[in-house]
């Protein structure tokens, strides 16, 4: 890894962050709050939340197996993702190397930060070329993404294939594991002291059933996360849904109920929907959806709008030509997409 320093840009290490109202008497007891200019009426919501989030982290902490000093909280996955552009990528001048095809919102970000984004291609089979991943960068590369298991393929990428990546590149690695909880293969927020140039990213929407309260994860060293907490907005995640997300937090066993159906159900659905005339391949996925090759996609994927079930064409994405990205639902959910597939002329 190169010198923390000569990775984050020269601004973001001169920048004095804004400091909040609730930072200046941190550790001491207060009960009269004049200081913030808030309304002193409709307790709790009145105040201004916790900017650190320290009572959730320190909950997420057990159930993550993650210290608290190394977890950063963000409105949803994608404002960790536009951090690391405004805290590493000089606009115009760096570039970032992602694979292809990969979520979305990396490339957006790159675009609305002005930075290159290079986009590497996976095999045709959807593993992980890293030699030619590698061959992308060069001395203005700052950041590499990784989405495993991968969105929209649904497939983990190989770990040795990743560990080769980062121990190589000598700047920044993403390793999105937004579909980790899914599999049971170990996940790379239990490597941060191995790999101190990751930065593992996680999320409420998917196994904690919460994409509504828009709670997003990013594990990383001590140095990067205070950096995230330097450059965030003040107040970044409100008050309803931290309370949101440690009450989700006490319903471990629920979620893990709801995983193993999930799970069940994507062991099930797979080979039937396999079998559909219409299919010409289902590929493995890790995740709690799976992407199929169709015989024509966009015709089907409109036959199934108009019978009230919403599926993602991905056909336009590169190397989905005719594929179509599905959810994992409910076991009626995924009998009414089997039945309609079934109809299909």
């Amino acid at each position: 890894m190169l010198p923390f320093e000569s990775l984050v840009r020269a601004n973001i290490q001169r920048l004095t962050p804004y400091s909040c109202a609730r930072d200046e008497f941190k550790g001491r007891a207060a009960s009269v709050f004049l200081d913030a200019n808030e309304n002193p009426y409709n307790t709790p919501y009145n105040r201004y939340p916790d900017p650190l989030q320290e009572e959730l982290k320190a909950k997420l902490a057990k159930a993550k197996g993650v210290p608290a000093k190394n977890i950063f909280l963000g409105n949803g996955s994608d404002e960790a993702i536009d951090l690391i552009y405004r805290i590493f990528c000089e606009p115009r001048l760096d570039n970032v190397v992602a694979i292809a095809p990969t979520y979305g919102m990396y490339a957006v970000c790159a675009d609305i930060n002005d930075v290159e984004y290079r986009a590497v291609p996976l095999n045709d089979d959807f593993t992980l070329n890293g030699d030619r991943l590698l061959a992308a960068v060069d001395d203005h590369t700052k950041v590499i993404w990784l989405c495993s298991p991968n969105n929209p393929t649904g497939n983990a990428f190989n770990r040795k294939e990743i560990e080769r990546i980062v121990t190589t590149f000598q700047g920044i690695v993403v390793i999105d594991e937004a579909y980790s909880d899914f599999n049971d293969l170990p996940p790379f927020r239990h490597a941060l002291d191995v790999f101190p140039n990751i930065i593992v990213l996680n999320t409420f929407s998917k196994l904690w059933a919460s994409a509504a309260i828009r709670l997003g994860m990013a594990f990383a060293s001590e140095e990067i996360i205070a950096l995230f907490n330097k450059v965030k907005y003040p107040y970044n995640i409100n008050q309803l849904t931290q309370q949101q997300a440690m009450r989700m937090l006490d319903e471990l066993p629920r979620v893990n109920q709801w995983r193993m159906t999930i799970v069940n159900e994507r062991r099930n659905l797979l080979p039937a929907f396999a079998e559909l005339p219409i299919c010409k391949a289902v590929y493995p996925t890790d995740a709690n959806f799976f992407l199929a090759r169709m015989t024509d996609a966009e015709s089907i994927y409109h036959y199934l709008i108009d019978r009230g079930i919403v599926v993602r064409n991905r056909s336009r994405v590169q190397l989905c030509g005719n594929c179509l990205r599905i959810t994992i639902g409910t076991p009626q959910e995924n009998n009414a997409l089997l039945g309609a597939l079934r109809q299909y002329r």
